[in-house]
């Protein structure tokens, strides 16, 4: 079964209750639309590569393993802020299993969609 079929299946299980709709499936990624206005988009390759963005207003964010910011501390992993500062990323670890990661970045969404608390110090 293809990795973004069982994230949104898990998705809609655990999260329904605050999803806008379903769950979209697209080839390479999955979109969820939720009650709080945020749009996510969630694409995996494998544990180690992932980028899961999200838009709340005009405000866009998103976690990415791409290798090119060996200053933070949690290299390859890293938060692109709403106001286009990098951070160390706080919520989502490499190669642990695709849904642990995405659940991490959603249940904090819930609450914060800019993830205020967690980018308040470019390069942390």
């Amino acid at each position: 079964m293809s990795i973004h079929l069982d994230l949104a299946a898990q998705l809609e299980a655990h999260f329904g209750e605050h999803l806008e709709r379903a769950v979209d499936i697209k080839l390479d990624a999955l979109i969820a639309h939720f009650q709080n206005g945020v749009s996510l988009e969630a694409r995996f390759a494998d544990s180690h590569a992932y980028a899961i963005a999200w838009a709340w207003g005009e405000a866009e964010l998103c976690i990415d393993t791409a290798p090119l910011h060996p200053e933070l501390a949690t290299y390859p992993n890293h938060l692109h802020g709403a106001d286009g500062s990098l951070y160390a990323d706080p919520l989502t670890r490499p190669g642990a299993p695709p849904w642990d990661n995405l659940r991490r970045v959603i249940a904090p969404l819930l609450a914060d969609p800019l993830l205020t608390p967690l980018t308040h110090s470019p390069g942390a």
